[in-house]
Order: C-alpha cells, then structure tokens, then sequence
C-alpha cells in the first residue's frame, strides 16, 4: 500500500507539472537542435550560405491542436479566385466574402502555410528571418532594391495635407523607410517588403494616396488596424481611422506610434514602432510568427495576436525579401532564422492545395538520378516550384509518389538524407535489385563485462547489394541486447547469440558472454562467540546476484583455535579468539571477517533455555513476536548469572522494552561477559521488534541492492529458511503476516 500511495502521488505531479508547462515554448541554436526531418534541408542551405544561422523554436504545442484553433472561420483568407481546394467549402460558409474578394481558406491551405518543412529553400525560408533592425546589412541600396518595380523606387516622397495641398519633400522613400527602421529597431528590408505586401507598388492605393473622402490627409502604409468590414472600403476606412486617432487611444500610445500620421514619413516611422513594439519587440520577431501567433514570450494567449489575414503573406513576402537580398548582393551576409517544430506532425510535409492526389499512385521504388550533372529537386511538381537540392548524377532516392499527370511527369521522393521533393520522372531510373548473398561479422571481443557496450562490425556482400537493411537479434534480451545500430550492450551474467539478418533471410551470428564481476559479500553474522567442540554454519550471499563466479574461499587466521572447512562450516577448536576471512575468488581484493571467541564448555545447570528458542551457537530464535519484551524474554532463560539486554543500537533495554534482531543477550559473571547471544526475529529486519510495513519498504530496497544490509539481519530478512539472499518471495511472506493470512515460523 505504501508503495501504490507513493506512486500515485508521483503520476499525479508528473500530470500537472507536465500540463501546466506543456505549451512553454524553447529556444535551441544549431541545425543539430532540431529534429531530424529538418536539419537536412538546412545542412544544404548552410552548405550554400555557411554565414547563415538556424534557431529551432519548440513551440511545445501539439500540431492538430494548432491547426484546430488556426482553422477558424475569418482567421485566415485567400483571394476569391483561388481554386476550391483553398477555400472553406463548409456550407454557409464557402464563398462567403470575410473581406472585399477574399473568402476563408482550407484547413489543408492552413496546414501546407503553417508547416515550416514546405519552405526550408533559400527563398521560402526568408519568413522565418529574425527582423530585428541589424546595421551591419540595412542600407539605403539594398532597401531601393527591394522596392525595385515599384512607383516607390527611386521616388522623391510627396503627400497631401488635409486641405489637399501637395508637400514636396526632399527625401526618398527609401529614406524615411531606413530611418523607419532605425527608430523601430525592425528591419528596413522587412518594412520595405511590408509596404509592398499591404499596399501593392503604386503610390495611388487608398490607404496611402491621401484623399480618401472624410479622411483627406492620412496615411497607412502598413494597414494597420485595417480590420475587415462588409462597408465599402470597409477594411481600407478603418485602416485610416487607426492613422487619425488610433480608434480611440490613450495619448501615450498616440506619442508613441506618431499618430496621427498626416505625414507620409510620420506614417511610415509610426507604423514601424508599432510592428517593432507590437510584434517584433514581443517575440513574434518573424514574418511566420506575426501570420501565425504559435510563441508564448508574449501575454494574451495564442492564435489572436496576429497581423494579416492572408494565409500566403508569409509565403510571398518572403520572396519579396529574398529578391532584396539577392539583389543587394547580401544574401550571404549574417542572417538568422528562427523556425518553428510542434509536437506530433505529420511523417511527411503537408502538400500545397495545389498539388492534386489523383495525378499521383503510391509507390515504393528505388530510383537513381539518370543525368550526366546533377538534377533538381524541387519543392512541387514543376519548374516554378523552388530548388530544395540536386541529386547526383546515379544518387538514389525513393519514389513514393509516382507521377500520372497530363504532360510533364514528376515523381515525389524521398533522398538518402531525408529530404522530401519532387523531380522530373525522364530522369529517374529503377536500381536493379541486388540480392544479398553473405554477411560476415566480426567483433574486437565476444567476452565482454556487465553494463559494457561494443559495436558489431557488418560487412554485406556482395558491397553494391541494393537494399542493405540490417536487422539486429539477441537470442536472450536479459542477458545482452542490440540496437539498430549494431551496438550490443551487457545486462547481466550469461550468454547470448546476436545475428544479423538481411530482408532476404540471410544472416550471420556470433555468441556474446557476459561476465559479471563479483562487487559484494554478505554475511549473516559479523561476529561469534562458540563453546568448544561446537560447530556453526556460516551463510554467504554474494552481490550482484547475478555475479558469473560466486566461488568463495574461506580463511581461519589461526587453525588451532577454528578451522573452517570450503563449505563455511566453522568448528571451535581451543579456547582463544581469532578472526575467519572471507573472501571472492572473482575479486580478491573483496573480503569480509567475522570474529570468533571460543570458550570453555558451559554445562546446562549453569545456563539453560526453554524448548520454545532455538540455539545455533550464539544465535538465539524461536521468539513469541507477540509477547517480547525484555521481561517475557529473561523468563525463558534459566541462569544464575546476571542477564542484560542491548537493542541493535548497542543501549542498554529493560522491562517492557522490545526484542528484536540484532538485539544482544549478554551472560555475565562477577562482571565478565561470559557470552553473548544474538537475537533473531524473523521478519524483523529493521529490528525494532516488529513486523510491519517499515519492513517490507527495508526489505525491498535490500533487493534492489539501493541499500543493503548483511549480517544477523541479513538472516533475519531470509523469511523461508534456504540460506540464501532475500527475494521477492520473502516478501510476499511478510506482507501475508502482516495482513494475518500465515503467521511467520520463528
């Protein structure tokens, strides 16, 4: 009962600590801190851009959870055009316009945006960018860039006051967009892509031309509060409410955002500080992360706090900036990306909506690379989908999807690495199976101890054998056991045969010994004292219990007082005291002594006890549990000697006090200790002269070996009496003696 109430306690703890922390969201720097299905796409990045730095984010949210509370109706748009496969086709729903020409997604269009594995590429991986204002890479040349193609390029900034009035100013967009970035502490090429996202390229979009009736004068560059709204310019009408008074804002937060932004530079320095204080500054710090509210650094809960609607922003924005870099010639400066991971997701990256099941037939083939170069490995089944990689010329992949389309063919793979894409079906070719026809192992030694580990070595033949696959076998898993990898590890004494087995059936094998050496020796008595021409049996119990050599030899320091022959036996020879040694054959630097004092034969007139104890040289049992205490116990010696009782801590005890093991009877003559007797009361291996709970709990880390004990408790806790180290089944003795259901024989 002790031990269920213990364990129930610690479940409970472990539920609510692991509840209470299951969202805490961490942080792990290094490809090598993430899992393994996305460090090989970011090891070909980092090949490419060895200045890059990766950051896993453990966001400790389950992946359906997140989909589940994203997947909502109005939280995440695409435009109206889009084919069905993105849209909510929920009826009531399907079509419904959240947002003038934007209807709500899918969830497999919420899935395929939010799985960060789909965009691992030196394009799609800029939504993950750290945007945090950084002065080694912002510059006024790489912010033109971005803004290339646009009526923001190389423009000289002009605005509209409230009466409709032209200011000319003598800055540049890209000015007061790197100032903007400055001040904010945000990226410049973020807020640059940002205005490009939320406005499109030309100056004339209403939220910043400036002359939007009743507004005149006012100017959102990033939509921001730009909410939707079934009116007219309904999201546009509150994006310019927000520039004017920030709907209804304290002072202070208008201070601080700029507001109202009646200026152009005003609108675009404001709106930064509001991204950097509202999003960047709070931990939602990437594009990913403003889209989808999956990190806890800030207060609020998760999946409200974010920026846009448009389920793609992530996704295009992010070629915005790779297009800024690239042409700034900055792409392999020092950047760093933060990337999310959930718990439970799919085996495979989620599909883009775009991408339909019937042009493809489930397979599992292996293919190689039939080009002279190399070929690309793309992120979709075409040429306008990003290079993930590039196979080699004759590097093998797996073909799990094979492709059925009209027109051009693609496979989806699966490479060596791990990596998952598409590639051209005309240049895959099927490997021809090559049977395996010979394992050969060998190993540094097939003798090995306890707890050690030692790798397998496999040698296949013939060495081109197409599928290589390796299954490792132990025929006793408690004695050694094997893993994926061929590494054998030791468990306990004994002897094992680990094959390795092909697909095919053929195999090989090898026995491995496991030797357990011997760390410990127990015994049931520390000392004794024997009258002459007596004999006493001495019990061993060596540790572990699985220990290979459990041999012993036993040594008399002086044969003329005890000897003691190869099975323990001790026999008092002459009146004396010496010491008898015990010591492992396995180890001999592990020994234990017990000390020996022979005397003088005492007749039964002297000292005699009653027929209920039982006497084994100064062992003393056969107590009534029930009825021993100190007085009940002298009455069942006969002596005319003076008799005193010792408990096990070595304190004097009288009267009603407890007789329990390891309690001492001494014999004493005109102050001398004639002899002395030691006290076993079986089942009482704490020896406080009960038999109870506490005892079970000692008794059972005993066998554990968490702490042990040895001597006449040793022989105490050995409830049925076969001389051997304790064991579940004295156990279960105590415990049905406690209960009442057999009484323990003393």
């Amino acid at each position: 009962m002790v031990n269920k109430y213990i364990l129930s306690i610690l479940i409970f703890l472990a539920f609510v600590f692991g509840f209470s922390n299951s969202f805490a969201s961490t942080k792990v720097e290094g490809i090598e801190g993430f899992p393994e299905e996305y460090r090989p796409y970011l090891r070909v990045l980092q090949s490419k851009f060895p200045n890059w730095r990766f950051t896993a984010l453990y966001t400790g949210l389950d992946w359906n959870y997140v989909i589940d509370n994203e997947n909502v109706f109005g939280k995440n748009l695409v435009p109206k055009s889009y084919s069905d496969r993105w849209k909510n086709t929920n009826p009531g729903e399907y079509n419904v316009e959240v947002d003038s020409g934007w209807v709500d997604s899918s969830r497999r269009a919420v899935e395929y945006t939010m799985d960060p594995r789909n965009f691992l590429n030196e394009i799609r991986i800029f939504q993950f960018e750290t945007l945090s204002y950084d002065n080694n890479t912002n510059s006024l040349n790489g912010v033109e860039k971005i803004l290339y193609g646009t009526e923001f390029y190389n423009n000289t900034v002009i605005y509209k006051d409230s009466s409709g009035n032209n200011i000319v100013t003598n800055k540049k967009y890209s000015d007061l967009i790197l100032n903007a970035g400055v001040t904010s502490r945000v990226s410049s090429y973020h807020l640059a892509s940002r205005i490009k996202q939320e406005v499109g390229p030309f100056l004339s979009h209403s939220s910043i031309s400036g002359t939007v009736a009743g507004y005149e004068g006012l100017y959102n560059f990033y939509n921001i509060g730009a909410t939707s709204s079934a009116e007219p310019m309904g999201a546009i009408i509150n994006g310019l409410k927000y520039a004017r008074d920030g709907k209804g804002a304290s002072q202070a937060t208008k201070d601080k955002y700029l507001i109202p932004w009646n200026t152009k530079e005003r609108a675009i320095t404001g709106g930064g500080i509001f991204i950097g204080s509202s999003y960047i500054n709070v931990g939602q710090n990437t594009i990913y992360l403003q889209k989808f509210d999956v990190n806890d650094e800030k207060p609020g809960g998760l999946f409200w706090h974010q920026y846009m609607t448009n389920v793609l922003a992530p996704y295009s924005e992010s070629r915005s900036v790779y297009n800024g870099y690239k042409n700034s010639g900055i792409l392999n400066s020092s950047l760093s990306f933060i990337i999310p991971i959930y718990e439970n997701m799919p085996e495979l990256p989620i599909e883009s909506p775009n991408i339909l099941e019937s042009d493809f037939e489930q397979d599992n083939t292996k293919m190689y690379a039939n080009v002279s170069n190399t070929l690309n490995v793309r992120s979709g089944p075409g040429t306008s989908y990003e290079i993930i990689t590039t196979l080699k010329s004759g590097e093998n992949v797996t073909r799990i999807a094979k492709g059925k389309q009209s027109g051009e063919l693609w496979d989806r793979v699966v490479l060596e690495n791990g990596i998952v894409g598409y590639v051209f079906q005309t240049y895959l070719q099927e490997v021809k199976e090559i049977e395996i026809t010979e394992i050969r192992l060998s190993i540094d030694k097939n003798n090995i101890n306890k707890n050690e580990k030692i790798k397998l070595n496999v040698e296949i033949l013939p060495e081109d054998a197409t599928n290589k696959e390796i299954e490792y076998i132990s025929s006793n898993n408690n004695v050694a056991i094997v893993d994926n990898e061929g590494y054998i590890l030791g468990l306990s004494s004994g002897t094992a045969i680990i094959t390795a087995k092909a697909k095919n059936g053929i195999s090989a094998s090898t026995n491995i010994n496991v030797y357990s050496p011997v760390t410990d020796i127990g015994l049931d008595i520390n000392s004794i004292v024997l009258e002459k021409d007596k004999t006493f049996k001495l019990n061993v119990v060596i540790y572990p219990e699985d220990a290979t050599n459990k041999n012993v030899e036993y040594i008399s320091n002086d044969e003329d007082i005890v000897m003691i022959d190869e099975n323990g036996i001790i026999t008092a020879i002459e009146k004396g005291e010496t010491t008898i040694i015990v010591r492992s054959k396995d180890n001999q630097s592990i020994e234990k002594t017990v000390s020996v004092k022979v005397i003088e034969p005492i007749s039964e007139d002297q000292l005699s006890f009653d027929s209920s104890l039982k006497i084994d040289a100064n062992e003393i049992s056969g107590l009534d549990y029930k009825n021993n205490t100190v007085d009940n116990f002298k009455k069942l010696i006969k002596t005319n000697y003076q008799i005193e009782v010792y408990n096990k801590n070595g304190e004097k005890i009288e009267n009603n006090s407890l007789v329990g093991t390891g309690s001492k009877v001494k014999i004493i003559n005109n102050g001398q200790i004639l002899l002395e007797y030691q006290i076993i009361l079986y089942g009482d291996v704490n020896g406080d002269g009960k038999i109870n709970s506490v005892d079970l709990l000692v008794l059972q880390r005993h066998i554990l070996e968490i702490e042990k004990f040895d001597g006449i408790f040793l022989k105490a806790s050995n409830i049925n009496k076969n001389g051997k180290r304790p064991t579940s089944v004295d156990l279960l003795l105590i415990q049905r003696h406690i209960l009442g259901l057999k009484i323990i024989e003393q």
